[in-house]
């Protein structure tokens, strides 16, 4: 049987891909936290990043054609390790391709950009809580749970 992540391309977010993150980040708050988000605000923040690519960048997967996936990385300095983190974060698999490879492969590719960053310290991410299949993939891509809760504040 052939790997399924073989199937799947990666390559960078442009701005033609700005209606297809809007979807899918619309539905991964939905699907996530029932939570609904405001489009232009989002469109905004969306565009505001790939026009900012030192802030960080979007990545889609494509599968058979379809845009499957996206996530984003912002990245993190950590003085205590004189290197920058790569955040993942916002990562979406639209529902027809999931448990096909599609994160495994935006996974990988992250992993190796950032191992071939001279600053990059490592990679992180954060999940809710009762994502339980998340929390399985990322360990058996190599991730571990840390000992940090998070905290915000929203203004």
């Amino acid at each position: 049987m052939s790997d399924p992540s073989q199937t799947v391309s990666i390559r960078p977010a442009t701005t033609a891909d700005v209606d297809r993150l809007v979807e899918f980040q619309k539905a991964m708050a939905a699907e996530t936290e029932d939570k609904g988000l405001d489009p232009d605000r989002l469109r905004a923040g969306i565009e505001y990043l790939i026009d900012h690519p030192d802030e960080g960048f979007y990545l889609m997967a494509e599968r058979h054609g379809d845009s499957a996936g996206s996530l984003m990385v912002t990245f993190e300095w950590s003085d205590w390790r004189n290197g920058r983190f790569w955040w993942i974060q916002s990562v979406y698999v639209d529902a027809d391709h999931r448990r096909q490879g599609v994160y495994s492969a935006l996974h990988a590719a992250i992993r190796r950009q950032a191992e071939e960053d001279p600053q990059g310290c490592g990679i992180r991410l954060y999940v809710e809580v009762e994502n339980e299949n998340a929390q399985t993939t990322y360990r058996q891509l190599g991730m571990a749970e840390t000992h940090y809760r998070l905290y915000e504040e929203e203004f």
